[in-house]
């Protein structure tokens, strides 16, 4: 007899959708990308395949086995997701997004540079995955997820980015994060300030980068404004 399905409990759900529709509200995604989950070590919880600002209101995602051939319906760059959670066992959460402005930056093989308060958060650096095609095979996941290392986000050329982080509510926040750091690179590159601005070091990142303060939390809350699965004030 086969091994029952794992199924994913109504709060992962909810969360989830709730993530999912944020990233397409706030223009993080469009009718391309993918954000999951980890339900446990061997299972992950991957949202609906289809435009991610329009999964309904109990609309279910699929799980996933961190080890083995990808589910019927499910995206195939969703091995990027696979390949991350073997790797990386205090990663619960990762969002594969299209972010404009990190889009735009990376067709010129450049990533963000920690700049401001939300470019602290990848004090540990943002790589370039400088190949603008789809992830579709094993191979390519697996060196996708090598090249990302211990770190939080990967620039995809011209191809969107990827971000890994240790909880569904970090991934989408560090997510907007990223998108605003790459806005500011870009101003500062078209002001031609490059030269003059400054690049946060080391020890100011370490210093800016907290999570006191309900900083997640609270952007998050801002992210999930208006959905119609929300609960104003809880980060759930």
């Amino acid at each position: 007899m086969a091994a029952p399905t794992l199924s994913a409990p109504e709060a992962i759900q909810r969360q989830l959708r709730l993530a999912a529709r944020a990233l397409g509200r706030h223009g993080l995604v469009h009718a391309y990308g993918h954000c999951s989950v980890r339900l446990d070590a061997g299972h992950f919880l991957v949202c609906a395949a289809r435009p991610m600002g329009l999964i309904g209101t109990g609309e279910p995602g699929t799980v996933v086995k961190v080890n083995g051939p990808l589910p019927e319906g499910v995206l195939g760059e969703v091995r990027i997701h696979q390949q991350i959670y073997q790797r990386r066992p205090e990663v619960q959460a990762v969002a594969r997004t299209m972010p404009r402005h990190v889009m735009t930056l990376g067709t010129a093989r450049r990533v963000p540079q920690p700049r401001h308060g939300f470019g602290s958060y990848f004090s540990a650096g943002i790589t370039l995955w400088d190949d603008p095609q789809l992830i579709r095979g094993d191979a390519a996941a697996e060196a996708l997820a090598e090249q990302l290392g211990a770190r939080h986000a990967l620039v995809m050329r011209g191809n969107g980015a990827v971000v890994a982080a240790e909880s569904l509510i970090h991934a989408v926040v560090l997510t907007w994060y990223l998108e605003d750091a790459a806005r500011m690179e870009l101003e500062i590159l078209s002001a031609g300030l490059e030269q003059e601005s400054v690049v946060l070091s080391k020890a100011e990142c370490d210093q800016r980068a907290t999570s006191s303060g309900l900083i997640f939390e609270r952007m998050w809350d801002y992210l999930t404004a208006g959905d119609p699965e929300s609960s104003p004030g809880q980060a759930s």
